[in-house]
């Protein structure tokens, strides 16, 4: 135990020993390390000391440099502006200089005029003691020639006058007679040239109205139902259009005749329709006639309306357009009357164009100036004065009613478009084939055969018939029974022997017819 007891001391001794031992070296070894660290410490403060010192002698040299530039470029700015400092001051001493001479010479100039100033002082002085007596010397011989010539000098004047007036006068006269021998000469050849040149540029068809419509039907089978059991369905659409119903041997066809264009497109219409339709009897054929009257009258305001749009026409009134549809179913002596309002509203047109007056203006005038014919009343003016009248009546321009109403020489031309219409409308039924002077005495003569049997009592419609040989009536069976229908027809004959004049002889046929209508409801 004893020496176990020694080995342990011995060990603790040993570990102690070696423990003094460790530290002794450590302490030796960071003193070592401390040295060197602070000798590499030094050496890296050197070696920054040095490095500071290169650094900062460099920054001071490009300082040093950047010093020397800026000043170097100050200097080069500085002495720029002095050159140019100095070139100012140069140009305003030279400035002042010429201002110094402009000075001297506007004093010598001012000293000049005082000079001349004095003398025309001088010399105004002069010249109105002269004048005094200039003006005492014409007095006086202004006073010597009245007395040698007897007269004042405002009459003296006043004769001077008188004479340059009548030597004026003389002149101008001669001057004017002249000129106007010289228009007159041009005048009639420039009015020629115009009135060719419209009438070459201005070429239209001509169709002559006649009294006659053709009907055309697929086969002959068709005319027994129009002419219907004992003739009925013939007579009521005779009766209710007022025109001729002809069925005779032409092949596929059927001949519509009366002298009102109007009456036979209802008859032409209405035909085509019922034969369309298929049943053709009188109640029908009454009705379909009404339909295609109401239609034509819708077509008419159409065909108006088209007319204007073509013509380049604006504002015309409704009731002027409706007129002007009218047209289309008239004619003046046999020509068609709308197509020959357009062609002398064309004809206006382009001759006031070439005369340098407002075309659409006379354009207007020449497509109404027969506006008057197509009044749906019996009138008894002329119809240039009834058109004019209708002109006024819906505003029209003052010159297109002077035109209207002067196309015929019914009332004096206040305006340049009067003649132009008038001429338009003489060139127009001038054309060779244009007109048919026997058709509107013809048309004429069977108006006035109906308006005689309509101013008869009881009278409803009235239609003449066979080129004017027959004259049928319709009377009002409630109002007229047989016996005075008789007495009517006699008295009708009487008057037309009495007023008209006509060649062979007219039937008077007057249709009673009675009629009993009930509804069942």
């Amino acid at each position: 135990m004893e020496s176990s007891l020694y080995i342990i001391i011995a060990g603790i001794l040993g570990l102690g020993l070696g423990a003094v031992v460790a530290s002794l070296f450590v302490k030796n070894n960071s003193k070592k390390l401390e040295e060197t660290a602070k000798e590499k410490a030094k050496s890296l403060i050197r070696e920054a000391e040095i490095n500071a010192e290169a650094i900062k002698k460099e920054r001071m040299l490009e300082a040093k440099e950047k010093y020397l530039k800026l000043k170097s470029e100050f200097e080069e700015d500085a002495n720029k502006k002095k050159a140019i400092i100095i070139t100012n001051e140069n140009k305003i001493k030279q400035r002042e200089q010429v201002l110094a001479k402009e000075l001297e010479q506007i004093k010598r100039k001012e000293a000049e005029l005082d000079s001349k100033k004095e003398n025309l002082t001088a010399q105004l002085h002069s010249v109105s003691v002269k004048k005094e007596e200039l003006d005492k010397v014409t007095s006086q011989r202004i006073s010597d020639l009245e007395k040698i010539a007897g007269l004042s000098r405002d009459e003296a004047k006043d004769q001077l006058v008188e004479m340059l007036k009548d030597e004026a006068n003389t002149k101008a006269s001669s001057h004017i007679k002249d000129i106007l021998d010289q228009a007159k000469l041009t005048a009639t050849k420039q009015a020629k040239k115009i009135v060719l040149d419209t009438i070459q540029r201005t070429a239209t068809e001509h169709a002559i109205e006649n009294c006659v419509s053709v009907f055309n039907i697929e086969s002959d089978d068709v005319k027994g139902k129009i002419i219907g059991r004992e003739g009925r369905n013939i007579r009521a659409l005779e009766a209710a259009t007022g025109v001729e119903i002809i069925v005779d041997d032409t092949p596929e066809a059927i001949i519509i005749s009366g002298f009102d264009p109007v009456r036979r497109e209802v008859a032409r219409l209405s035909l085509h329709r019922l034969v369309q339709d298929g049943r053709i009897h009188p109640a029908r054929i009454e009705e379909v006639v009404a339909k295609t009257e109401k239609n034509i009258e819708e077509e008419i305001v159409e065909i108006g309306e088209r007319t204007c749009i073509d013509l380049g026409i604006h504002g015309l009134h409704p009731e002027l357009i409706r007129m002007v549809g009218r047209m289309r179913f008239r004619s003046s002596y046999g020509q068609n009357l709308l197509q020959h309002s357009r062609e002398v509203a064309k004809l206006c047109a382009t001759m006031a164009a070439e005369m340098g007056l407002n075309a659409k203006l006379a354009k207007r005038a020449g497509l109404l100036h027969d506006i008057g014919k197509v009044y749906p009343e019996e009138a008894e003016l002329p119809h240039a004065i009834l058109g004019m009248e209708l002109a006024k009546k819906y505003k029209e321009h003052p010159e297109v009613i002077n035109a209207i109403g002067a196309h015929h020489d019914e009332i004096e031309m206040t305006s340049m478009i009067s003649p132009i219409v008038q001429a338009s409308d003489a060139i127009s039924g001038s054309r060779p084939g244009a007109r048919r002077e026997i058709m509107d005495s013809y048309i004429k003569r069977l108006k006035e055969l109906e308006e005689l049997a309509l101013a008869f009592d009881g009278v409803n419609k009235c239609f003449a018939m066979q080129a004017g040989r027959e004259l049928r009536v319709l009377v009002d069976a409630d109002n007229v029974d047989d016996q005075t229908a008789s007495k009517l027809s006699f008295d009708i004959s009487q008057k037309i022997e009495k007023e008209m004049q006509y060649p062979g002889q007219i039937k008077i046929t007057v249709i009673r017819e009675m009629r009993a209508v009930n509804y069942a409801k």
